[in-house]
């Protein structure tokens, strides 16, 4: 095996380390209530949306991996389409932290793990025991390169099993946009406003920068920050997933600007 130069290396941290930090120093406390306020209304649209797939589990003891698990809205659909146990994977040691104490309540079982999603199913799965993979809310965009990108993918063939599915939802950043479209409103309530907008950086990343503003009293303060997403086109992910030997079955276009991609293992 090649080893990586100290450049690549250097540049793919970097990267990595800007989308971490981005959210320890501002989503992360603000996460849960960007997606409502409410997880379990937030994972009962994800158990619709998996169920209306068709990603079911086999029979007991269907192992799933949630990559970017944030609070778990996906977890918790997962559990409630009857997997388990689900391996909840995020960089953010306080989104898990919220899901753990959700899952010390409810005894859901799900497994929260502080990992790099790009080498989790390697570490915390054994080949072909996998009944479903995950990765949703954009998470695949925030990987470093696009190569990382190709490398996930053939990890999630390698850990799934005959038949086992894989679902995604991203994102496609691959067209510009310009002037004013480049501004999308998150959220807004009565104390606080989360608004982003993108610059094209390259042909590989853009630059998303979110501007939030909080009130206390009747003042208002506003926090920015901003990181790198990778601009994934949809037939290049499409082909790719088939290069890892995942059958695609389904690409549209979801809700709210989102593609979801379904995919099995086999045929």
């Amino acid at each position: 095996m090649t080893e990586p130069s100290a450049t690549t290396t250097t540049a793919t941290t970097t990267t990595t380390t800007k989308a971490i930090t981005h959210y320890e120093m501002l989503l992360a406390e603000h996460f849960s209530w960007m997606l409502g306020g409410d997880i379990p209304a937030a994972a009962a649209q994800q158990t619709e949306l998996l169920r209306d797939l068709g990603v079911t589990p086999a029979g007991n003891g269907a192992t799933a991996v949630d990559l970017g698990c944030g609070p778990g809205t996906q977890s918790l659909a997962l559990v409630a389409l009857g997997f388990g146990p689900v391996i909840a994977v995020d960089t953010s040691a306080e989104l898990l932290a919220e899901l753990a104490a959700y899952v010390k309540e409810s005894g859901a079982d799900i497994r929260p793990v502080h990992a790099d999603l790009r080498t989790a199913l390697r570490e915390f799965t054994e080949p072909g025991t996998v009944s479903a993979v995950v990765c949703m809310g954009d998470t695949l965009t925030h990987l470093p390169t696009r190569a990382d990108v190709t490398a996930l993918l053939a990890d999630v063939a390698v850990a799934l099993s005959e038949g086992g599915h894989l679902v995604i939802t991203y994102r496609d950043l691959t067209a510009p946009l310009h002037g004013t479209d480049r501004f999308f409103p998150v959220r807004a309530t009565e104390d606080k406003l989360l608004t982003c907008f993108v610059e094209y950086a390259d042909e590989e990343t853009a630059t998303v920068h979110d501007l939030l503003h909080t009130r206390e009293g009747e003042t208002w303060q506003l926090r920015t920050g901003s990181y790198p997403k990778l601009r994934i086109a949809t037939q290049w992910l499409e082909s790719h997933c088939r290069e890892a030997g995942l059958t695609v079955r389904s690409s549209e276009m979801g809700q709210r600007g989102m593609r979801v991609l379904h995919a099995v293992r086999g045929g």
